[in-house]
């Protein structure tokens, strides 16, 4: 073992006392990986979402919206509805919306929040700690996103170059991407769902 040892370790040092030509031409990976497809960003973003089982809904204004979340809570008999964002909430509520009724996030049957960006390619919600908390999206058992198309964009890079933009140097604590319910199939290989985050995650796209 040792002599196999002192064999490994003199080759790694001759490879790095001797230059090595490169495999491939010196280009430079500064441009995108992944090119925007020519379809809308909503479009894109709303089938990837879907794919990974998020529900997905557009809505032309705030109206439609408010009308949308009513319906929703009222199909599914929603009595204690959790929110922890001001601004969200005097938006929705100057519309008509008044379902905001729990203050325990372990009791509420569902949770809205907004968003930092929504990521088309991926089907992804990028949050952060500086509007919706640490656990809002987490830990109740559904997780409803009010977006706007305004905050849609094709890539993470882009997503977190819009927060380093918005924030500066005072980044958030937390900057978390959700990409549908949560889920896993660590046993056995089966696909389970809601196992440690929501159970569902509703997205709201309003037109902006």
């Amino acid at each position: 073992m040792d002599n196999s040892r002192e064999i490994i370790l003199n080759k790694i040092k001759q490879a790095l006392t001797s230059s090595v030509p490169a495999p491939f031409d010196g280009g430079k990976a500064d441009g995108d990986v992944f090119k925007p497809l020519a379809e809308d960003l909503e479009i894109v973003f709303a089938e990837n979402f879907t794919k990974l089982q998020g529900r997905f809904s557009f809505c032309a204004d705030i109206e439609e919206l408010v009308a949308n979340l009513n319906a929703l809570a009222n199909a599914r008999q929603w009595k204690n509805i959790y929110c922890v964002e001001d601004s969200l909430m005097k938006q929705l509520a100057s519309n008509g919306y008044a379902n905001f009724t729990s203050t325990d996030l372990k009791a509420c049957d569902a949770s809205i929040t907004s968003c930092e960006n929504l990521v088309a390619r991926t089907g992804s919600i990028i949050m952060s700690a500086a509007e919706q908390g640490r656990t809002t999206s987490v830990y109740a058992p559904v997780h409803i996103c009010v977006a706007f198309t305004s905050q849609l964009v094709y890539d993470i890079k882009d997503g977190l170059q819009h927060i380093k933009a918005k924030y500066g140097s005072n980044l958030p604590s937390l900057i978390t991407l959700a990409s549908g319910p949560s889920r896993t199939a660590d046993i056995e290989k089966t696909l389970v769902v809601g196992v440690h985050g929501p159970k569902e995650v509703f997205c709201f796209l309003v037109d902006s």
